[in-house]
């Protein structure tokens, strides 16, 4: 109880920041950065350096009511041909802006629903890209899959294009949790689409699962663990529930009086996490769990974690291309996002142009703060002489100096640094707040709790 009273004192279970999956924020990005800047970031890479590529397939045959994702629904397929005939024209304009050369890392497909594409388009999308960024020795390709929406013809051309990880949206598996956020799904469909992935040949299964969900409970969450541990994913992703329906209007078919406070938010995470553990996988920053052979865990092992538009990832690539309406591209430069609406996107490629509408050019003093959240986020500490490597780094004293004052027992000097206790992982966020430059946007970012 006293540990519960500190964490209150901090200002966890009030406070609302960003998840860091980039520095700075998206919040942060302006229409002043577009694509201008895009074209000469992409024109400035190295073609001996591989890039990752995201594509985003914005539509969905259901709308689960607890996403903030940019998707739309559809009931037929005419709007998502229409749509990748558009995604190959932007091919089309990168292969026209890319040096000669430039290889692919990594491909992930996420969305919206991803699946929602027949055989055939799965493998004339996955070709078209292969076509104009060429796969690396090591390329590996991981996609978001819902097992309401993917059968064994779809998995098969998945794998014949070189899937080499699924990442499974689960979420809750109980039956009024479910209903509460608009996404039904059973177990005995979760477990046929593992089954078929195993078959194809896919040995790389990620589960995600969301808590602070309506009418979830200890023991609800609890057999929702047991399920998915008899799955046997060989990484996990436990993300908490962001409610914002001011951003997402679906979001109000989410009564308030139905979700978690809190503190109770707070426990459900806990909960969770000592599940996962006691399991045998290894916690992996704040919100991933990992077999000990998992690549992602090798990767928090050896310091090679990073966060990306994603989460984690062991993503050695420097640079991610993001490819569709809404996908937001990292360069050394910046990042560039494409337009949100699919529309809008539609109309500046067919324009012939590239989609970038907002972004934001980066400084020396941004990268600084940016491997300083980054180091917070990954690994739990500020490593002083690696940051020292930045120009100005010692502008950040003031900043290290007033964390371990203000979260004392939570953040402890190092020799080479600070580093955050065990106990204090869950303040980890706001901790890296405190080095944002950007935190006084006014902006509805999700719990910290």
């Amino acid at each position: 109880m006293e540990h519960l009273a500190n964490l209150r004192r901090t200002g966890l279970f009030d406070a609302r920041v960003p998840r860091y999956t980039s520095y700075p924020p998206a919040t942060a990005f302006s229409p002043q950065t577009g694509a201008s800047f895009q074209v000469s970031c992409l024109k400035a890479l190295d073609p001996a350096t591989p890039v990752s590529v995201y594509i985003h397939i914005p539509f969905c045959e259901r709308l689960c009511w607890f996403c903030a994702c940019r998707t739309q629904g559809t009931t037929t397929l005419k709007p998502v041909a229409n749509y990748l005939r558009v995604v190959k024209n932007e091919l089309e304009l990168l292969r026209a802006t890319l040096p000669t050369g430039v290889t692919m890392g990594q491909m992930h497909w996420g969305g919206g629903t991803p699946t929602i594409l027949p055989p055939d388009m799965i493998r004339a999308l996955a070709q078209a890209v292969k076509d104009v960024i060429p796969p690396a020795p090591d390329f590996s390709f991981s996609v978001e899959i819902d097992p309401t929406l993917v059968d064994d013809a779809k998995i098969a051309a998945l794998a014949e294009m070189g899937m080499t990880r699924a990442s499974i949206g689960i979420q809750d598996f109980a039956v009024d949790v479910q209903e509460a956020i608009g996404r039904k799904q059973s177990f005995a469909e979760t477990r046929a689409c593992v089954d078929s992935l195993r078959a194809a040949g896919i040995t790389s299964l990620n589960a995600d699962l969301v808590y602070g969900l309506p009418h979830q409970t200890p023991a609800k969450l609890a057999n929702t663990i047991a399920k998915v541990r008899a799955l046997d994913p060989d990484r996990i992703a436990l993300f908490g529930y962001a409610h914002v329906p001011t951003f997402s209007k679906r979001q109000r078919l989410i009564r308030n009086d139905a979700l978690p406070g809190e503190e109770e938010r707070y426990h459900l995470a806990r909960q969770a996490a000592q599940a996962f553990t006691g399991s045998g996988y290894h916690a992996i920053g704040i919100d991933h769990f990992g077999k000990p052979d998992d690549s992602l865990t090798i990767a928090a092992k050896n310091g090679h974690l990073r966060r990306n538009f994603q989460g984690y990832t062991d993503d050695t690539c420097p640079t991610l291309i993001g490819i569709g309406a809404s996908s937001i591209s990292q360069f050394a430069q910046g990042y560039v996002q494409n337009a949100s609406a699919t529309a809008a996107y539609i109309e500046r490629v067919e324009a012939g142009v590239l989609s970038g509408h907002r972004g934001y050019e980066m400084n020396a003093d941004d990268r600084l703060r940016a491997a300083a959240i980054n180091m917070l986020m990954c690994d739990f500490k500020i490593d002083l002489k690696t940051l020292d490597t930045h120009p100005n780094a010692r502008s950040l004293g003031p900043i290290h100096t007033a964390i371990l004052e203000d979260f004392a027992g939570y953040v402890v000097a190092t020799g080479t640094g600070l580093r955050i206790t065990h106990a204090g992982r869950a303040l980890t966020r706001i901790i890296a707040q405190r080095y944002d430059g950007f935190s006084d946007i006014a902006a509805q970012y999700s719990q910290a709790s």
